[in-house]
Protein backbone atom coordinates (compact mmCIF):
# COMPACT_ATOMS: atom_id res chain seq x y z
CA UNK A 1 0.00 0.00 0.00
CA UNK A 2 1.16 3.72 -0.64
CA UNK A 3 1.69 6.41 1.47
CA UNK A 4 -0.76 7.96 -0.33
CA UNK A 5 -3.38 5.54 -0.11
CA UNK A 6 -2.70 5.38 3.52
CA UNK A 7 -3.25 8.85 3.95
CA UNK A 8 -6.43 8.30 2.02
CA UNK A 9 -7.89 6.15 4.18
CA UNK A 10 -6.96 7.84 7.77
CA UNK A 11 -8.54 10.74 6.57
CA UNK A 12 -11.41 8.48 5.76
CA UNK A 13 -11.57 6.99 9.02
CA UNK A 14 -11.19 10.32 10.75
CA UNK A 15 -13.85 11.60 9.07
CA UNK A 16 -16.00 8.71 10.04
CA UNK A 17 -15.34 8.78 13.54
CA UNK A 18 -16.11 12.49 13.70
CA UNK A 19 -19.39 11.93 12.01
CA UNK A 20 -19.97 9.00 14.55
CA UNK A 21 -19.10 10.66 17.14
CA UNK A 22 -21.49 13.55 16.98
CA UNK A 23 -24.27 11.76 16.09
CA UNK A 24 -24.46 9.37 19.47
CA UNK A 25 -25.27 12.78 21.30
CA UNK A 26 -28.54 12.73 19.06
CA UNK A 27 -28.82 9.04 19.48
CA UNK A 28 -28.64 9.23 23.54
CA UNK A 29 -30.89 11.68 23.40
CA UNK A 30 -33.30 9.82 21.55
CA UNK A 31 -33.05 6.48 24.12
CA UNK A 32 -33.72 8.18 27.33
CA UNK A 33 -36.24 6.53 29.26
CA UNK A 34 -39.80 6.98 28.59
CA UNK A 35 -41.39 8.89 31.69
CA UNK A 36 -44.26 7.02 33.25
CA UNK A 37 -45.28 10.87 34.59
CA UNK A 38 -45.97 12.11 31.00
CA UNK A 39 -49.41 12.39 30.27
CA UNK A 40 -49.21 10.69 27.24
CA UNK A 41 -51.55 7.71 25.80
CA UNK A 42 -50.48 3.60 25.65
CA UNK A 43 -49.85 3.71 22.01
CA UNK A 44 -47.74 6.68 22.21
CA UNK A 45 -46.19 5.40 25.15
CA UNK A 46 -45.34 1.88 23.62
CA UNK A 47 -44.46 4.40 20.31
CA UNK A 48 -42.01 5.84 22.87
CA UNK A 49 -40.47 2.70 23.85
CA UNK A 50 -39.96 1.09 20.34
CA UNK A 51 -37.93 4.11 19.13
CA UNK A 52 -35.74 3.84 22.95
CA UNK A 53 -35.18 0.23 22.27
CA UNK A 54 -34.00 1.37 18.36
CA UNK A 55 -32.03 4.53 19.39
CA UNK A 56 -30.61 1.40 22.21
CA UNK A 57 -29.73 -0.74 19.09
CA UNK A 58 -28.25 2.24 17.06
CA UNK A 59 -26.12 3.59 19.87
CA UNK A 60 -24.77 0.07 20.44
CA UNK A 61 -23.99 0.02 16.50
CA UNK A 62 -21.92 3.46 16.63
CA UNK A 63 -19.68 2.17 19.66
CA UNK A 64 -18.91 -1.19 17.47
CA UNK A 65 -18.25 0.94 14.50
CA UNK A 66 -16.00 3.76 16.64
CA UNK A 67 -13.88 0.42 17.97
CA UNK A 68 -13.47 -0.72 14.63
CA UNK A 69 -12.49 2.64 13.65
CA UNK A 70 -10.11 3.01 16.51
CA UNK A 71 -8.63 -0.38 15.94
CA UNK A 72 -7.76 0.47 12.46
CA UNK A 73 -6.44 3.77 13.09
CA UNK A 74 -4.45 1.76 16.02
CA UNK A 75 -2.96 -0.51 13.62
CA UNK A 76 -2.09 2.36 10.85
CA UNK A 77 0.06 3.65 14.20
CA UNK A 78 1.90 0.18 14.43
CA UNK A 79 2.30 0.06 10.87
CA UNK A 80 0.23 -3.21 10.93
CA UNK A 81 -3.05 -1.71 8.53
CA UNK A 82 -3.94 -3.82 5.88
CA UNK A 83 -2.26 -7.27 7.14
CA UNK A 84 -5.10 -9.90 7.46
CA UNK A 85 -5.09 -10.81 11.11
CA UNK A 86 -5.78 -14.80 10.06
CA UNK A 87 -3.36 -15.46 7.07
CA UNK A 88 -0.83 -12.18 7.79
CA UNK A 89 -1.09 -11.56 3.83
CA UNK A 90 -2.08 -7.51 2.76
CA UNK A 91 -5.59 -7.15 2.12
CA UNK A 92 -6.56 -5.84 -1.25
CA UNK A 93 -6.77 -1.68 -1.35
CA UNK A 94 -10.07 -2.25 -3.25
CA UNK A 95 -11.33 -4.31 0.27
CA UNK A 96 -9.77 -1.96 2.35
CA UNK A 97 -11.21 1.66 0.52
CA UNK A 98 -14.85 -0.21 0.53
CA UNK A 99 -14.70 -1.21 4.16
CA UNK A 100 -11.17 0.66 5.74
CA UNK A 101 -12.31 -1.24 9.32
CA UNK A 102 -11.85 -4.45 7.59
CA UNK A 103 -9.41 -6.64 9.54
CA UNK A 104 -9.69 -9.95 6.98
CA UNK A 105 -8.77 -10.73 3.60
CA UNK A 106 -11.46 -11.64 1.29
CA UNK A 107 -10.12 -15.42 1.26
CA UNK A 108 -10.26 -15.06 5.38
CA UNK A 109 -13.35 -13.46 5.69
CA UNK A 110 -15.02 -16.36 3.19
CA UNK A 111 -13.89 -19.11 5.63
CA UNK A 112 -14.91 -17.48 8.50
CA UNK A 113 -18.51 -17.29 7.10
CA UNK A 114 -18.33 -20.67 5.58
Amino acid sequence: MTGAELKELRGRLEQEREGISQALGGVLEAGRPVSLDDPIGRLSRMDAMQQQAMAKAQHKLMVEQLDAIELALSRMAEGEFGECLRCGEEIAIARLRARPTATLCVGCQGAREG
